[in-house]
């Protein structure tokens, strides 16, 4: 028979022995995560992560057991704050990100984080979050206050001033909406195709550093890239979302626990965030909405009141009260999408593909309204027959919201989702409740009235 316990030995097995011995609840985490040896790779890292597994090359026995506990406690670290899924998620919401730049970001936060330990080694020329702040962005901050201030996010953006070779000469055929504002009237079809194309081989090409980026990339020069996200190592947003908490609540413990001996030099900015994907914020918000309520039915007395044979005692008699009868009437949905340009089509597809479900599992009808600065299309669904994908949304003017709104009120909407960038008037304030739903890029604009919900992609 096999040896079961063979399973269960990797590279790692003496330093995370060291890490729960020097301490038990932080060092504790490493338990909670998959260890698995690597074949042979020239030039790989020691170790590394996709951030549910943890892989350990040959190089990682040539180490001191200091040195391995070292690179061990980094990586558990990088697992458990998530660090390769929010590289995704990041990608998801900018486009182009930076794999090795977020990767010197994140090990900056790591290794100060570490950096208290004296039962550990981290290599000599590790980056530290205060050094990456002096050179990259000219901010002088000790270890302990940069860790309060800065997550793995909020470095990066601040990090990566990366542009394109000609992006700083001015392009022609740019509509205002480009530069900042917002244009008057819809592009051409002609000038709509050359900019497209242009937005194209753009994205094909790279970009060149910044002052920031480059110094940032010279720091990190001498460390190895140990992050490799993988989008199978991803689940749902409900899963994603319930791992965040999960990981978040067990560096808290962990951290109260060892004390001094905590791998977290003090609670940083960086835990995971445990967010509710929006998907089920907007299905619990509609299916509110739409519920089908009982209507008042003069017709019938209640059932109290036909218990009572409508009497309070002898010779008295009880006021009518009126029953309930299922409501007969349809629940209507309005949807309005601004088709101004600041919509990405992969945030589209799956907001329609989440209201199509609702609006489905309501048996509610859709009035849906496409515009910028006026109402361009107007579709009206009955309940069960709704597909937009076949809908072409197609604008690139201005945004005015009092049009758009005016449209809606003429369907009669039990509520109404508006999804938009929020720049533009709304003039016009209707009586049934509004949701505006926001890509994450826009999540500090204020709405005019009603609900905000931000959509991270």
């Amino acid at each position: 028979m096999p040896d079961t316990g063979a399973l269960y030995q990797h590279r790692a097995t003496r330093a995370i022995q060291r890490m729960v011995e020097f301490a038990p609840s932080t060092g504790g985490l490493a338990l909670w995560i998959r260890h698995e040896d690597s074949p042979a790779t020239e030039g790989a890292a020691p170790a590394w992560t996709d951030g549910t597994t943890i892989y350990y090359a040959p190089a990682f026995e040539d180490l001191s057991l200091a040195e391995q506990t070292g690179v061990v406690a980094h990586e558990v670290l990088h697992v458990a704050l998530r660090h390769p899924q929010r590289f995704l998620d990041l990608r998801r919401l900018l486009g182009d990100v930076d794999l090795r730049l977020f990767n010197i970001c994140a090990d900056a936060i790591v290794n100060s984080t570490l950096g208290h330990l004296s039962w550990l080694s981290l290599p000599p020329k590790a980056v530290q979050l205060n050094h990456l702040l002096a050179t990259a962005l000219d901010v002088r901050e000790t270890v302990e206050v940069s860790l309060l201030h800065w997550d793995v996010e909020r470095l990066y953006r601040a990090v990566d001033d990366r542009r394109m070779p000609d992006e700083d000469k001015p392009q022609k055929g740019a509509s205002s909406k480009q530069s900042g504002g917002k244009s008057s009237s819809a592009q051409s079809d002609d000038q709509a195709t050359q900019q497209g194309a242009s937005d194209q081989q753009s994205s094909d090409r790279t970009r060149e550093d910044g002052a920031r980026s480059a110094k940032a990339r010279s720091l990190g020069a001498s460390s190895h890239a140990d992050l490799a996200p993988s989008e199978e190592a991803q689940g749902s947003p409900e899963a994603e979302a319930e791992q965040a908490r999960e990981q978040s609540e067990r560096l808290l413990r962990g951290h109260a626990s060892d004390g001094a001996f905590s791998m977290l030099r003090a609670l940083i900015a960086d835990l995971p965030q445990s967010r509710t994907p929006w998907e089920q914020v907007l299905r619990t918000r509609l299916a509110r909405a739409l519920a089908r309520k009982p209507a008042v039915s003069w017709s019938r007395p209640t059932r109290s009141y036909i218990a009572n044979q409508g009497r309070a005692g002898a010779d008295r008699r009880l006021p009518f009260e009126p029953g309930f009868s299922p409501t007969k009437a349809v629940p209507r949905l309005v949807v309005i999408v601004d088709v101004s340009g600041s919509i990405s089509t992969h945030l589209l597809e799956r907001f329609c593909g989440e209201i199509e479900a609702i609006a489905r599992r309501q048996e509610a009808g859709l009035a849906l309204i496409i515009g910028d600065e006026r109402v361009r299309r107007v579709e009206v669904f009955p309940p069960g027959r709704i597909d937009l994908r076949k809908i072409d949304f197609h604008g690139g003017g201005g945004t005015d919201f009092t049009p758009l709104l005016e449209e809606a009120e003429k369907h009669r909407p039990d509520i109404a989702v508006v999804l938009t960038d929020l720049e533009g008037p709304a003039r016009h304030r209707p009586r049934w409740p509004v949701i505006w739903a926001v890509p994450k890029a826009y999540a500090d604009a204020d709405p005019p009235f009603g609900r905000k919900l931000v959509l991270d992609e």
